[in-house]
């Protein structure tokens, strides 16, 4: 096993921490990426848990912590900006602010930088074919390239087009009901360390967060039945939530100024991936292309770190890759469903359609932040991060 040829499609946190552990047991490594260079930047995300263990594990854990966006804890505020409830890291470790706050992109770099001496990156030339022949999988790409790998692993985002290559419509996916987009907007000294959340009627709100770019990284939605939004044009995506905030106060003008001047704009309609099977073969899924928990979970970037090493540490001593495609599904099973679990009802709470339920969900917090119960609320709100019997596996 250890001479076998494996290559993975995407390099962010998942495909870059699969390559990590990879190499080191020594494998032959190349991870494929669909942009033409690699992408910094992105969403703010949590390492939590049992992935700050494998982080640990890495040897990284010093740069994650000097990365870190400085983040305190997080406010719900009302319109005129101030504190209805404070859930301060200090007072309640990882909540919804994690101990490791950490923008996607620095992550992914920190592992990619530790990773490309050994590992094969290639950007801009993503998988079109995938044909499994005899001991290996024939992989053909963009630019008309072919060639064969032993083992392939598929690390590519929620809406994965490898994936539904190999398991076309297996992917009954759950729908959140929350439409979101991300973007950074000039920061301002008086921005804070502390993340804001705001709601208002209409199942609308935000939450803006501090990072060490200089911007605040915003996070903007609306709570409603999905209608297919994430297939729309930047520009029909930016003209939606323009519609939809162009109303509200408190820093959504400044939020929608900034959107139209960003050039760092993600959207989508919020969903999970649900597979009955993770591998086909040769191929074998990881990341949110096997099992996206949404950011709602509050883990998905963990188990993005878990799975990595999970899958890579089981190829690493079975003796066929079957029996390790198998024991990463059986480990990694119990920490998906805790991500995937959060009920639906808590996105209609936390982002109310009426002045009732906003009452409601302000009361709720001033309660949930006082000392004898913001731990108990920050447990509710956020995935169990320890829910994986992590294996200590041996280079």
């Amino acid at each position: 096993m250890k001479n076998t040829k494996i290559l993975i499609s995407g390099a962010s946190v998942a495909g870059n921490t699969a390559a990590w552990w990879l190499s080191r047991y020594g494998f032959e490594v190349t991870v494929i990426e669909k942009f033409k260079s690699f992408r910094d930047g992105g969403q703010n995300v949590d390492v939590r848990g049992a992935a700050r263990t494998v982080v640990q594990k890495m040897g990284l854990e010093k740069q994650v912590i000097d990365a870190t966006t400085g983040e305190l804890g997080t406010d719900w505020v009302d319109q005129d900006d101030r504190v209805i409830g404070r859930f301060a890291v200090k007072d309640i470790g990882d909540g919804p602010t994690a101990e490791l706050e950490i923008m996607r992109g620095s992550l992914s770099k920190l592992i990619y930088e530790s990773t490309k001496e050994k590992v094969n990156y290639r950007f801009g030339d993503p998988i079109v074919a995938l044909t499994e022949v005899d001991s290996s999988v024939n992989v053909r790409f963009s630019s008309g390239a072919e060639d064969n790998y032993n083992i392939v692993i598929i690390a590519e985002g929620v809406g994965s087009t490898s994936r539904e290559l190999i398991f076309p419509g297996e992917n009954k996916q759950r729908f959140m009901d929350l439409t979101i987009a991300y973007f950074g907007i000039p920061g301002k000294k008086s921005d804070g360390k502390f993340s804001r959340q705001y709601n208002t009627t209409g199942g609308r709100g935000a939450t803006v967060k501090p990072g060490l770019d200089g911007k605040l990284h915003a996070y903007i939605g609306v709570q409603k039945i999905s209608g297919g939004e994430n297939e729309w044009s930047v520009e029909q995506q930016k003209d939606f939530i323009r519609e939809q905030f162009k109303d509200v106060g408190w820093e959504f003008p400044r939020i929608l100024d900034g959107m139209d001047q960003t050039n760092n704009f993600y959207f989508d309609v919020l969903r999970q991936v649900k597979m009955q099977r993770w591998f086909s073969g040769r191929i074998v899924l990881s990341g949110d292309a096997a099992w996206c928990a949404t950011p709602l979970s509050g883990i998905g970037t963990s188990l993005a770190l878990v799975g990595g090493y999970v899958l890579a540490g089981e190829l690493a001593q079975a003796s066929d890759y079957r029996s390790a495609f198998a024991s990463y599904e059986r480990i990694m099973r119990p920490f998906v469903k805790e991500g995937q679990g959060l009920p639906k009802w808590v996105v209609r709470f936390l982002w109310p359609q009426r002045k009732i339920g906003l009452s409601f969900l302000r009361g709720a917090i001033r309660v949930a932040s006082t000392p004898s119960l913001r731990k108990l609320f920050s447990k509710l709100y956020v995935r169990n991060s320890k829910r994986v019997k992590l294996p200590d596996y041996k280079i």
